[in-house]
């Protein structure tokens, strides 16, 4: 396909922009599909039937599916890019329910509002991916409301 070469390195730059320099060459491999557009822009990265990442339409970041969040987190070494749970809520959040800030023991300092995440358990079990709704400041002030806006958990179908 001729314009597979192009969108590859797209994504890899975006990826290397968003989650810092090599994460472009650990989320997409060279064997990767391409879902369009109607106007030919990369909307969703594959691998085979796994889902690693989503275009988002409004400002060109990506969004991680369960098999790019787990390629980020087996990239980075812990703390990094987490969001690390009590135990109470990792049967919630497997199941790609909210994450509420109570429920946060810690996080990567380096994060930033909006970030996406990768939301473990104390053990460093992956259970979900989604967005970091409040820098990790805002966050250690707070004991009630959403922490992590998740798009999907382990166990969801």
């Amino acid at each position: 396909m001729p314009g597979t070469e192009k969108n590859l390195k797209r994504v890899r730059i975006m990826a290397d922009f968003q989650f810092g320099k090599g994460c472009g060459d650990v989320l997409f491999p060279e064997c990767v599909n391409f879902r369009l557009s109607k106007t030919k822009r990369v909307r969703q990265v594959f691998n085979g039937n796994e889902h690693i990442a989503t275009v988002r339409a409004k400002d060109g970041m990506l969004t991680l599916g369960m098999e790019g969040a787990r390629l980020i987190h087996d990239y980075f070494p812990s703390p990094a890019r987490r969001v690390v749970v009590c135990e109470d809520a990792v049967p919630f959040v497997a199941k790609g329910k909210t994450t509420f800030a109570k429920h946060v023991l810690s996080l990567d300092p380096e994060l930033r509002a909006d970030d996406e995440v990768v939301v473990v358990s104390e053990s460093d079990e992956l259970l979900a991916t989604g967005q970091l709704l409040f820098s990790p400041d805002e966050l250690g002030s707070l004991d009630r409301g959403a922490a992590v806006d998740v798009r999907r958990g382990k166990e969801q179908s």
